[in-house]
């Protein structure tokens, strides 16, 4: 196959399709790379959105814990009990004068 600039007899009609055919196939790849660009840029929108609402969910846990433990620790007649096995119980703090 001859290269279409050095063609011989001087012009072709098959070298005005290939120069439409070479145009309009790098239409394609432009479109297809903007809606792959697009389509990567959602991509790290949705992911920082993620992340934001993971990082405010553990804002908000961390916030919830302080409050419960501060409220257990105010009271002075709460005692503490852990279960150490079947029906047994082991409590502690009932003996502390305060």
């Amino acid at each position: 196959m001859d290269n279409l600039t050095t063609g011989r007899g001087g012009s072709s009609a098959f070298k005005g399709l290939a120069w439409v055919a070479g145009a309009l196939a790098t239409c394609a790849a432009l479109v297809i790379g903007a809606v792959l660009a697009v389509f990567a840029a959602a991509t790290v929108v949705v992911i920082a959105i993620m992340s934001s609402v993971l990082l405010g969910l553990a804002g908000l846990a961390m916030r919830a814990r302080r409050t419960a433990r501060a409220r257990t620790n105010a009271d002075p007649d709460l005692i503490e009990a852990h279960k150490v096995g079947g029906h047994s119980w082991v409590a502690y703090g009932w003996n502390e004068r305060r």
